[in-house]
């Protein structure tokens, strides 16, 4: 473990069950990683989305009652920030060079060295399952498991990069703008989410609107430099042997990267769940598609929470609507297969 003077603890009382915030010195720059939970148990990483951090992208799983419920009995929660991503974080200086992704993922090695940590499980929402996959490729060994939501696997698309430009060259000069607010509301939520002239958007796109507002517009830029110079790392992923579970939302904009980097896993040990309804950030706008799924892929683990779960009258999931698949013995261990949600909201 790194000694003490390498980092700063400060109390935080904003999620459930209160945490501590540490900013870790790596050779790559500080980093913000944010912990819930008792540190004596096997420990669960996050990776946030481009421009967001724990808050603002994992905020409504862990309000969720029987999410934190089920986390919070099996992990130790560890959430890491983007650099210049975590709040109140300065600005970065226009001095400092550009991080690779692959430069993100090795910070995530000396983080876990600072604590302390050996194997881990991971989850990552796009941008943030892209630098936790890259991680679990060049570190097997301190990966148990990946849940990733929404992720990418491939170099970034024509489109996508000279969009992605677009967007870099406002952040650079202009900052924070509407412009660059509305690409990654669209980048994180469904339409119906989004609203439209005769629907206001949700209370969930409301509040994500004004934790943008609190973004570093270049720390945000230098994260999304590094996102679009991101290699393919397909090919790689057949030789992941850790367990995989992908949601994404069947109104996401990296709804076929999903299904790409679904059909490049061994499919021994991988599951995706397509919910309906939803865009990226699964996480957010419906966290309760993803209790159950969670819970049978922890079973694989040896891991469970107390049998609440599966009958809670909160969850849009039941045995009844689950995909029959998602319930078969081999969902129990390692044989995992693709399911489908048979869930629609009404708006």
């Amino acid at each position: 473990m790194a000694d003490s003077s390498d980092s700063v603890s400060i109390d935080m009382e904003t999620f459930p069950l209160g945490g501590k915030e540490f900013l870790i010195k790596t050779c790559y720059g500080c980093v913000s990683v944010s912990v819930y939970g008792d540190q004596d148990k096997p420990a669960l990483i996050t990776y946030p989305d481009l421009a967001l951090n724990y808050m603002s992208c994992f905020q409504g799983l862990f309000f969720c009652q029987e999410a934190c419920s089920l986390l919070l009995h099996n992990f130790c929660i560890y959430h890491i920030s983007p650099p210049g991503h975590e709040l109140g974080a300065p600005t970065s200086s226009p001095d400092d060079p550009l991080l690779s992704v692959d430069d993100l993922a090795d910070q995530i090695v000396e983080i876990l060295n600072y604590f302390g940590l050996g194997a881990v499980m991971c989850m990552g929402v796009t941008a943030g399952a892209y630098i936790l996959t890259l991680f679990a490729m060049k570190y097997r060994q301190r990966v148990l498991g990946l849940i990733l939501i929404s992720p990418v696997c491939q170099a970034p698309s024509w489109t996508e990069w000279l969009c992605n430009k677009v967007i870099s060259k406002l952040l650079y000069y202009y900052g924070m703008c509407g412009v660059v607010k509305e690409f990654l509301l669209k980048r994180y939520f469904s339409k119906e989410a989004r609203g439209s002239v005769q629907v206001p958007e949700s209370d969930i796109v409301q509040a994500c609107r004004r934790l943008l507002d609190e973004r570093q517009s270049l720390n945000v830029w230098r994260f999304l430099e590094a996102l679009n110079r991101r290699p393919d790392i397909s090919e790689g992923l057949r030789k992941l042997h850790c367990r995989s579970l992908i949601f994404v939302g069947d109104s996401s904009p990296f709804h076929s990267e999903a299904l790409h980097m679904t059909s490049k896993l061994d499919r021994r040990f991988s599951a995706l769940v397509e919910v309906q309804a939803c865009g990226s950030m699964v996480t957010e706008e419906q966290p309760h598609a993803m209790l159950i799924p969670m819970e049978y892929f922890l079973m694989g683990y040896s891991m469970y929470r107390p049998p609440k779960l599966s009958v809670s009258p909160r969850s849009p999931l039941s045995p009844l609507c689950i995909s029959p698949e998602l319930l078969s013995p081999e969902s129990m261990g390692l044989k995992l297969k693709p399911i489908k949600t048979r869930i629609a909201l009404e708006f």
